[in-house]
């Protein structure tokens, strides 16, 4: 059986997340610079190689200085890590469009494994015949398990930047 190769595409993807700042409210950011392929020999696509990387100096939070502070060796320390990788190690159906995503992330030097809930739409027709498949992903991850530890505590109690990074990944692909 043959290798189907997908590419992203990126004008229809989006790689977003979400933390909670001072305890009560949620900051929400993304990846703008990003590239994602796909290789399947089954049009189920279980156990298809995924692959992912994204620019840390693309982070896009609405706020200038929370992304400069981001990019700092406080976070991410872009310049010693300037990128984010994620590659599958199984992608698993559990029912009907329900999969399970699992992986190695690589971020601030750091690799571990991770489990996301996949939703796939499918393949469709776009409106010039290219074929395209969908994948909506979401997840949760603790920041503090990628060496990302700084924090600032508050007088009322608490810090000021959530542990807990919510993950909402909408991804669109084309096949090559």
């Amino acid at each position: 059986m043959s290798t189907t190769k997908w590419a992203i595409d990126p004008t229809h993807s989006e790689i977003g997340f979400k933390v909670k700042h001072m305890m009560f409210t949620t900051i929400s950011g993304k990846f703008t610079k990003f590239d994602a392929s796909i290789k399947s020999d089954d049009s189920n696509f279980e156990n298809a190689k995924i692959e992912f990387t994204g620019a840390i100096d693309s982070i896009a939070t609405g706020n200038a200085d929370r992304d400069t502070h981001l990019l700092s060796a406080d976070f991410f320390d872009a310049g010693q890590f300037p990128t984010i990788k994620f590659s599958a190690t199984s992608f698993s159906k559990i029912n009907e469009g329900e999969y399970e995503l699992v992986g190695d992330l690589t971020m601030h030097g750091v690799t571990k494994s991770v489990k996301l809930p996949a939703e796939f739409s499918g393949l469709m027709k776009d409106p010039w015949g290219n074929t395209k498949l969908a994948l909506s992903l979401e997840g949760k991850i603790n920041r503090k398990d990628w060496g990302l530890t700084w924090n600032s505590a508050l007088e009322t109690g608490g810090v000021l930047v959530g542990e807990e990074v919510k993950l909402a990944i909408e991804l669109q692909f084309i096949k090559e």
